[in-house]
């Protein structure tokens, strides 16, 4: 059961789409798995739990929403996804104040847990709490659960701060790491949080999606 966080599922959740999708060629939310696009799967996918519409932060002038309300960047630049995460938090005081915690979910990982936000919130024991995913010894903190709490110190090291690293960011507060299993189907052994950044990603992803298909 989730500690301080009393209701996981109204936790506000945001998909990080502020990247350039240089390595994809063109914009990896818009490009098809399964007949369906990213930007569909991933955010029906984070929403199916949340009582909270999702959110989507992405660029002023993206050409197609779905529905999803547009928050971008506070702070322009394209300065990394801590901008994203930042952007995520100030709207939450805004619009959730009495939330202590947002999650953030990025546009590229079509495999990640349903139950991911629950699994995040379990540890939480405080408001200024982070809480991180992780899988085969690596961490995932673009799958995050950020307190809303330390908007403000964010913001002051993401201007000051020339690297931007998430690590070193993550480095001044208390994080909680959770670890995933790896997801087993018909071909073997999937990361949850495979992500898809080259055209051979999609491929894979392609061959990942069929092979849960036929397990389940």
């Amino acid at each position: 059961m989730p500690g301080f966080i009393a209701d996981p599922a109204a936790i506000p959740p945001f998909l990080l789409a502020g990247g350039r999708s240089s390595r994809m060629g063109v914009n990896k939310a818009f490009v098809s798995l399964g007949g369906e696009k990213l930007l569909t799967l991933i955010a029906t996918r984070i929403g199916q739990r949340q009582t909270i519409p999702v959110a989507l932060n992405a660029d002023a002038d993206w050409s197609d929403t779905e529905g999803l309300p547009l928050v971008p960047d506070t702070i322009p630049g394209k300065l990394g996804p801590l901008a994203g995460v930042l952007t995520a938090m100030r709207h939450t005081a805004v619009h959730h104040p009495l939330t202590s915690h947002l999650v953030t979910v990025p546009i590229d990982s079509p495999f990640f847990p349903i139950d991911l936000v629950a699994r995040l919130a379990a540890p939480i024991k405080g408001r200024d709490d982070i809480a991180i995913a992780a899988s085969l010894g690596r961490d995932h903190p673009v799958f995050g659960l950020w307190p809303v709490s330390i908007a403000d110190d964010l913001e002051a090291w993401l201007l000051v701060d020339e690297k931007r690293r998430v690590r070193d960011f993550l480095a001044r507060h208390l994080v909680r790491t959770v670890d995933f299993p790896m997801i087993e189907t018909a071909i073997g052994a999937l990361d949850p949080f495979f992500n898809i950044n080259r055209p051979d990603d999609l491929i894979d992803a392609q061959r990942w999606l069929t092979a849960l298909e036929k397990t389940s």
